[in-house]
């Protein structure tokens, strides 16, 4: 009984599984990545790289990963107009732009047009926009008393919440001119890394003053608490006045710089300078919050149209509207050709359309193109500006996918803007860097020089890796911007390059040769030691597929020298630490414009910026008076021929020193499905995410369509399944019958 049991059980469960396999057969099946149903809501979906961001603190953030979620997140006074180019400047917290006021020695108004070094100050009155509201939060909560209901946890109240949300009370206030003044105080803290101090201290008026009182009183604060303690008290910025920044009234902030800063005005533009609200400090200061993950790199609070949802390290990130936003509509201007682009039929209509913004780690680039391909991906990131000119160049090199991306309806569009890639050499180190003597300045500069002459980006970026390719570049500062003469006939770097027939070309490899001999390395040999050099190239990415090709192709360049190349590549979270320590010695960058002035791009080399001893983004370290006195006279000036003059000095400088191998101009787009509206390329434009629209029932019918499931696999399983189940029943079968002729063979009465 037992055996016929079994073979009645193995029966139904072969059958079952062969009606499951019908089923699916019958029903198809769903590929997507994401939750049933997702596709056909108000949601974009798109990707970011490696790791999550490292700091969403407005304070501390200046990483391009990072502009994807702070620009979204927070609101500054202006912002740019998204259509217009050349770019506009626009108010957005701010009710207008403000002009500054300058003032002469003894605080006496002088006219707009007085020469720069009659002013003593200039004073900008910023008005705020009554009326915003920040995102819900905890920090904001009041009890029926008016006190702040989270302000005083203790351990076993905060317990393992991990995300603001999980608090069951959530509060708001008004944003007021005391935050923006807050703000900016911030960035003389000692309890994070701040990029742009260097750059604030040379201006606003007391500001490096405050810094080391802010540092004693820090100082008093941590006394007789553990250095490595986590959660330090709250600083409270208010209670220290600062002599370049008050609040007039609560809708008026006032900024007092020293002397003349006509750039100023595109540092408002930028979330270091976003309203911070003192409460959200102080809520984030309580014991327990860091080890818990509750900080503004990950939680930040701002008055911007969205806010962190869902942090999940590494793997997941979620924003969804902020639903105080203050509301901003979508513009109804723009260049001659955006009408016909489709680019004004929202006109009027408030921001942000998306209801959230769902993003996804995903490593590999081929992951991430495939998911676009499939539909599963509104565009495949938000703040790379390369993937159209990628998918542009897998179109050209082939007619099939050349039609596959016409027939679905993607669309590239393309332009030119203001970036630069290099790479750079730490002039800390001692053997590529600036040198401690005059004779080794002379022969590390050699070195350099060489090195520049031997890295052929016209082969590496214009012919071999074209779906990241651009234009060689001949100085730091990129055409496009006043000051540049990149797109001027016959321009040229004569340290790298010379003219034939009008046209610059790579200087032979023959020149590099007797550079790097004269530096003491003939044929890449150390002329005192006999032994090979060999230099570390700190790569800031994961080595992929596509980047170990690369990094290959690199090492050729300097191969071509006798030098060796070692590649020391991590993630850039790691990578960032390194350069801040000074531990790099060759490394490859990036810098997509903050601004549209060429001060952005050569302020990355100016001195008192440098990334480890300032904590600045000239991670080169390079430092030369000369260019420094030029820098700070560049910085009060405005366009003209003096501008371009002193441009021109300090791009010499940088050509002789050498300590960047000016790379390339790259070529910019963006990559959209047919399904999302209002793309347009704009380096300068961050917070693109609020203009973006989506057609979600259009994607769900798309995704059906490009993804029809493989049924034949299911089908064969079917067709084993029910074979296996006819086999199992004939064998059944057989074994019952058999068990039946031996009971009918044996004679009453034995076997007992």
């Amino acid at each position: 009984m037992r055996g016929t049991l079994v073979h009645r059980l193995l029966l139904r469960g072969l059958a079952g599984m062969a009606a499951l396999s019908a089923a699916l057969l019958g029903a198809g099946c769903n590929n997507s990545p994401y939750p049933a149903g997702a596709e056909r809501e108000n949601t974009m979906f798109y990707a970011f790289e490696e790791r999550s961001p490292r700091y969403l603190d407005p304070t501390g953030s200046y990483a391009n990963n990072e502009s994807a979620f702070t620009f979204q997140i927070y609101d500054p006074p202006y912002g740019y107009h998204y259509l217009k180019r050349p770019y506009e400047l626009l108010p957005k917290a701010a009710a207008e732009v403000a002009r500054p006021q300058y003032l002469d020695k003894d605080g006496k108004p002088l006219p707009d047009d007085a020469p720069a070094a009659q002013i003593a100050q200039s004073v900008y009155d910023v008005r705020i926009k009554p009326g915003m509201r920040y995102q819900p939060h905890p920090a904001f909560a009041l009890d029926a008393h008016g006190t702040h209901r989270y302000h005083q946890l203790t351990r076993e109240q905060l317990g393992n919440k991990r995300s603001p949300w999980a608090f069951e009370h959530q509060g708001t206030r008004e944003v007021v001119a005391d935050d923006f003044v807050y703000a900016l105080k911030r960035h003389a803290t000692t309890r994070i890394e701040a990029p742009v101090y260097s750059v604030f201290a040379e201006y606003v008026i007391g500001l490096k003053a405050y810094a080391e009182r802010i540092k004693a009183e820090d100082a008093k604060l941590l006394k007789g608490l553990p250095e490595d303690i986590r959660d330090k008290p709250f600083l409270d910025f208010r209670k220290f006045p600062l002599a370049g920044t008050e609040a007039v009234d609560k809708y008026t902030w006032r900024i007092r710089l020293q002397g003349k800063y006509p750039q100023w005005k595109y540092w408002l533009a930028m979330p270091f300078l976003a309203p911070v609200p003192w409460e959200a400090d102080a809520f984030y200061a309580q014991a327990g919050m860091n080890e818990n993950g509750l900080s503004l790199n990950q939680w930040p609070v701002g008055s911007g149209p969205y806010m962190m949802v869902e942090f999940v390290r590494d793997r997941l990130h979620v924003l969804k509207r902020n639903p105080n936003y203050h509301g901003d509509t979508y513009p109804c201007e723009g260049m001659p050709e955006d009408k016909a682009a489709g680019l004004l039929d929202d006109c009027g209509k408030p921001l942000p359309f998306a209801d959230t913004l769902y993003v996804t780690m995903e490593k590999e680039k081929t992951a991430r193109k495939e998911k676009f391909r499939q539909g599963y991906a509104d565009m495949p990131e938000i703040e790379r500006p390369e993937w159209g000119v990628d998918f542009q160049n897998d179109a050209d090199d082939s007619d099939a996918v050349k039609r596959e991306f016409a027939q679905r309806g993607f669309k590239f569009p393309l332009t030119t803007d203001i970036n630069n890639w290099y790479f750079g050499f730490n002039m800390l180190d001692p053997v590529v860097g600036k040198g401690d003597t005059p004779e080794q300045q002379l022969r590390n500069r050699k070195l350099r020089q060489a090195i520049s002459i031997a890295i052929d980006y016209e082969e590496g970026y214009g012919r071999i890796f074209k779906h990241k390719g651009g234009v060689t570049a001949h100085s730091p500062v990129p055409p496009g911007l006043f000051g540049s003469r990149e797109d001027q006939p016959g321009y040229y770097n004569p340290v790298t390059h010379r003219l034939v027939d009008g046209k610059p070309v790579r200087r032979p490899i023959e020149d590099a040769k007797k550079l790097l001999a004269e530096a003491g390395y003939p044929d890449g040999r150390d002329s005192r030691t006999g032994k090979p050099l060999v230099l570390n190239y700190d790569f800031q990415r994961a080595v992929t597929p596509e980047f170990k090709s690369e990094n290959d192709w690199m090492s050729k360049q300097f191969a071509k020298l006798g030098i060796q190349l070692e590649i020391r590549a991590t993630d850039f979270n790691q990578y960032q630490d390194k350069t801040l320590k000074g531990k790099h010695q060759l490394y490859w960058a990036g810098w997509l414009a903050d601004y549209p002035d060429a001060e952005n791009f050569l302020f990355l080399l100016y001195g008192p910026n440098a990334k480890s001893k300032a904590n600045g983004e000239n991670i080169s370290n390079y430092e030369n008076p000369a260019y420094d006195a030029l820098y700070r006279e560049l910085q009060t000036l405005e366009d003209g021929p003096r501008k371009q003059q002193v441009i021109d000095q300090m791009v010499d400088i940088l050509r002789a020193d050498a300590p960047w191998v000016f790379g390339y101009f790259a070529w910019g787009g963006l990559a959209f499905q047919q399904w999302v509206h209002n793309g347009k390329p704009g380096i300068v434009i961050r917070d693109m995410a609020k203009y973006y629209r989506i057609d979600p029932e259009l994607r769900a019918r798309k995704q059906a369509e490009w993804n029809h499931p493989i049924v034949w696999p299911m089908g064969l399983l079917a067709l084993a399944l029910l074979a296996a189940a006819a086999a199992a029943r004939r064998s059944f079968r057989q074994r019952e019958t058999a068990n039946a002729r031996g009971v009918a063979a044996v004679p009453a009465g034995e076997g007992a």
